[in-house]
């Protein structure tokens, strides 16, 4: 059976679900009370399903009018960057490329590969977004991003639940504890997460991926992560443990780079998620245009080019 429904149809559904009221989703749809009820009845009987509750305090949406919004969202979100991307190329671009990046990666390694990516692609424009790594795998499986850059995830297990996933080694940066050289913890070369929880620490803004990471896993601990000053970047984070002002837990690589002239101390962390394999992950390889395939390449040449020295 042909199921006939169209963008409006779903628009209006995601109102619904927003406002949880038809006349408001009417009003948000630019549509008449009657012409939305018609709407979502001949909906309805399209699908041969009902997708709402209704009731006197308004309307809910049933499981498959939640299924159906849920997939509605997705097609829409689709279809506003099929609208971008037509506009850019309409305006003379060749290439637009959605990058989703954890920490680590958006702030150590992707300038410096996409400085040279934008060289050789002057005609490709590069959306970077920093996410953690399971809603990059997410957004790479749903289409929302073309390469993602993650750690931390299984990915076996991922490819198994995502067949159409591949993840390439890329480079391998542990995450490590920086302390001031007075410290308690400073006299260890290696603790355990749970027993850094006691101190205060300096954090990165609670937009970035790592913050949610740090504070998800004390989470699990059930210890509160204890967040005495919150910064815009690693470097800043090794300045205020500098000052004694808490500890941190940042990339190994910055560690060592911020340690030739900040006074910290770095100290391992024994948890198995402080070591840490970065990965880049496609969809489908093969699938993705020649311009998505060279910046794979390039930053597989990158991850060769540190590995051997």
């Amino acid at each position: 059976m042909a199921m006939r429904f169209d963008i409006t149809d779903m628009q209006l559904m995601v109102h619904i679900s927003e406002a949880k009221s038809l006349t408001k989703a009417a009003e948000r749809s630019f549509l008449s009370l009657p012409a939305a009820s018609n709407r979502v009845k001949n909906l309805e009987n399209n699908l041969g399903t009902n997708l709402l509750y209704r009731n006197n305090h308004g309307v809910t949406l049933t499981a498959s009018g939640e299924a159906f919004v849920r997939h509605s969202t997705s097609v829409l979100r689709q279809l506003e960057h099929l609208n971008d991307d037509m506009r850019e190329f309409a305006q003379g671009l060749k290439g637009k490329l959605r990058v989703f990046a954890n920490t680590t990666a958006m702030s150590e390694f992707m300038p410096g590969i996409l400085s040279k990516y934008l060289m050789r692609h002057p005609d490709v424009s590069v959306e970077l977004r920093e996410r953690l790594s399971y809603r990059i795998v997410q957004a790479v499986a749903e289409g929302l991003a073309d390469i993602g850059v993650l750690a931390g995830i299984d990915t076996t297990s991922n490819e198994q639940n995502n067949e159409q996933l591949s993840f390439i080694p890329y480079r391998s940066d542990n995450l490590v504890l920086v302390t001031p050289m007075q410290h308690p913890l400073a006299e260890y070369d290696e603790v355990a997460f749970t027993d850094t929880l006691m101190y205060e620490y300096v954090g990165l803004s609670e937009w970035s991926a790592i913050h949610h990471f740090l504070r998800q896993t004390a989470d699990t601990l059930g210890i509160p992560l204890k967040f005495r000053v919150e910064v815009g970047g690693f470097e800043a984070v090794c300045r205020m443990v500098a000052a004694q002002v808490g500890i941190g837990v940042i990339p190994e690589t910055v560690a060592q780079r911020q340690q030739t002239h900040t006074p910290i101390k770095i100290v391992r962390l024994k948890d198995e998620w402080a070591i840490r394999q970065l990965f880049v992950c496609v969809r489908n390889y093969e699938m993705l245009p020649p311009f998505a395939q060279d910046l794979v390449l390039l930053m597989q040449e990158d991850a060769l080019k540190n590995s051997s020295s």
